[in-house]
Formats: C-alpha cells, sequence, structure tokens
C-alpha cells in the first residue's frame, strides 16, 4: 500500500524532483488533463524537466492547455500519476510507467493505493481543487493558463457547479480562478454549451437504447463500438453522455455502458443521494464516489448488464431495508 503523505510533504517531493513525467488516466477527462497541464506549467515555471502522457489521445477541446506531451525525450526520474484512483485505468501503454508511480495525487477515496506515495483527499470536489491549493503553497504564480486549466478540472468534475460534490470550498477556489484570469465564459461555452451534430446523434442512439428496471428506479443505456463508429463522434464527446439517465424522474441509479475498442464495456454508475454508486462499481473492480463511479467489464454486452443489474439490485435493496428499519424505530 502507499505511503499516505501530507500536502506539504508531497510537494517537498515535488521539489526536489527532477525529470518529473505526469500520468492521466485513460479516456481522460478534463480533471486528470487540466489537473496535469497546471502541475506542469508549474514545475517548468520552477526549472523542471517536465511532459505528460496519457495512454489515449488528448482531445483536441483542451489544446488551450498547452503542455507538452512525453514522446521520450528524457529518462522520467519521478513518476506522477494525477486522478488516477487504480492501475487499471492507466491503459496498456503506460505500463512501463504505471508500475513505478513514485506519487499519486488524487481525490478519489477509493483510491486502490498503488503508488509508492499518495496524497490524497477525498473531499475535494476534484484533482484540481488540490492543485490549487499545492500551487499556493508552493508560491507558484497562478497564471491566466494555469487558471484556466485548474478551471477546467474543477468545472467538468462538478459538472459546472450543479453536482452534490460541489462545496463552498469549489465556489472559492473558482473565484479565485477567475479573478487569475481564467476566461471562464469561453470555457463554460465550450465545455458544455456547445455540442458537434455527431455528439447530437449518438445521444439520439443512446436513448433509442434506453431500457427501464426494478419499477423504474434504474434507467440503462448502451452504446457499441459500432454505433459509436457510426456517429463519427469523437471519444471525448461522449462523457457526458453518462449523466443522461439519472436525470429521468424517479430514477435513483442511472448506468451507461460503452463498448471499448477491446473486448470490454465501460460502465458509468450515477445515483441520487442516498444511493451509493462507489459500492455498486467496486464490487466488480471500479470505484469513484458516492455517486459517480465506474467500472470496466469483460464480455458481451449481456454479461455485462447482467452483472451491473445484479449489483445496483443489491443497492436499492440495501437502501429499502435501511428505510424500513428507520420507519420501525
Amino acid at each position: 500500500m502507499s505511503e499516505i503523505l501530507e500536502m506539504l510533504e508531497a510537494i517537498r517531493r515535488l521539489l526536489h524532483a527532477e525529470d518529473v513525467l505526469l500520468l492521466c488516466h485513460k479516456n481522460p477527462d478534463g480533471d486528470t488533463i487540466g489537473s496535469a497541464a497546471a502541475l506542469y506549467h508549474a514545475l517548468k515555471k520552477l526549472g523542471k524537466t517536465v511532459a505528460v502522457l496519457c495512454s489515449d489521445p488528448i482531445p483536441a477541446r483542451y489544446a488551450y492547455m498547452g503542455f507538452e506531451q512525453f514522446t521520450g525525450q528524457f529518462t522520467p526520474g519521478y513518476v506522477v500519476a494525477i486522478d488516477v484512483a487504480s492501475i487499471q485505468l492507466f491503459g496498456d501503454a503506460l505500463d512501463p510507467y504505471s508500475s513505478r508511480v513514485n506519487l499519486c495525487i488524487d481525490h478519489h477515496g477509493s483510491n486502490s493505493g498503488y503508488a509508492d506515495a499518495m496524497y490524497l483527499d477525498g473531499s475535494a470536489a476534484a484533482t484540481a481543487e488540490m492543485i490549487y491549493e499545492m500551487l499556493g503553497e508552493m508560491q507558484v504564480g497562478i497564471t491566466p493558463q494555469i487558471a484556466d486549466c485548474l478551471y477546467t478540472g474543477l468545472a467538468t468534475d462538478t459538472g459546472c457547479f450543479l453536482y452534490s460534490n460541489t462545496t463552498a470550498r469549489s465556489h472559492r477556489i473558482a473565484a479565485a480562478l477567475m479573478e487569475a484570469g481564467a476566461h471562464v465564459e469561453d470555457l463554460n461555452a465550450s465545455l458544455f454549451e456547445s455540442k458537434t451534430r455527431e455528439r447530437m446523434a449518438i445521444e439520439r442512439t443512446a436513448l433509442e437504447n434506453l431500457e427501464y428496471h426494478f419499477d423504474g428506479r434504474c434507467a440503462l443505456m448502451f452504446l457499441t463500438r459500432e454505433e459509436i463508429a457510426a456517429s463519427g463522434v469523437n471519444m471525448a464527446d461522449l462523457e457526458d453522455l453518462t449523466g443522461l439517465p439519472r436525470k429521468i424522474e424517479g430514477v435513483q441509479v442511472g448506468i451507461t455502458l460503452r463498448q471499448l475498442p477491446g473486448a470490454s464495456y465501460k460502465i458509468s454508475v450515477r445515483t441520487v443521494k442516498g444511493v451509493d454508486a462507489c459500492s455498486i462499481a467496486r464490487r466488480l473492480g471500479g470505484g469513484g464516489h458516492g455517486r459517480a463511479a465506474g467500472c470496466e467489464l469483460e464480455g458481451n454486452l449481456e454479461n455485462a448488464k447482467a452483472a451491473i443489474l445484479a449489483e445496483v439490485e443489491k443497492e436499492l435493496r440495501r437502501l429499502d431495508e435501511a428505510s424500513a428499519e428507520g420507519e420501525a424505530q
């Protein structure tokens, strides 16, 4: 298991590190990329040799972050994982480095402890919150570019501050980033208010594949490889689909299954207050947060659906039993 570090010790190790490689998780989202990019720019300002590596292509929508990707231009002396809860989330392309992570910076309470050392804050809405506070302690000035990177991570992981993980801390940091020059209006428009025609097409397909289970308490939708390919959608545009099933009236658990290039399905779980998404995903080898979690399952669609629905049923039964017990008291 990882050595658990306080923030100041994690900073000390970063400041003493040379030739730093920052690792993001596969299927990269705004938090893993934005947090890594912000730390990249900060370490560059301190004169460090640093680069970012991800097993999947960085979505074009994040091009404004302006970091250098790792292509073997130096021999990594210190490897840092950013917002990566388990070693399985790196992807096969990162095998040479994922097994020797020196430090993991993460906000997932379900982190598996794969790194040599870990700075973990499960109360943070996004890893971007942690990076922001670290840069303050490191006395690295927040430039407009760094502010854009951090705002991206914070806004995407909180659903533009609509999700239940949003806290007063989140809003204070967002305000500070605005004051530091984050281009909030442009970022919000790009991240939340714009959809390509391809994205609209795949959303329609996903809704055509919508199913209801357990008297409508669970809504499940799925996308196959063929459907994704036929739409021509950019993979990065699929991430915000995960919240759609949970938005349906009466639904307590929303499930999205997306077939990956290999023989597996990426499963996203979104729940209402009181239903533990992380517990559902963890029993299938995944993890996440109380109301947003995920896992990956090998096999065909029917097997994947059966496995995740069995865990949803257990969680709903637990909820019902707890409610009945409370009423009895």
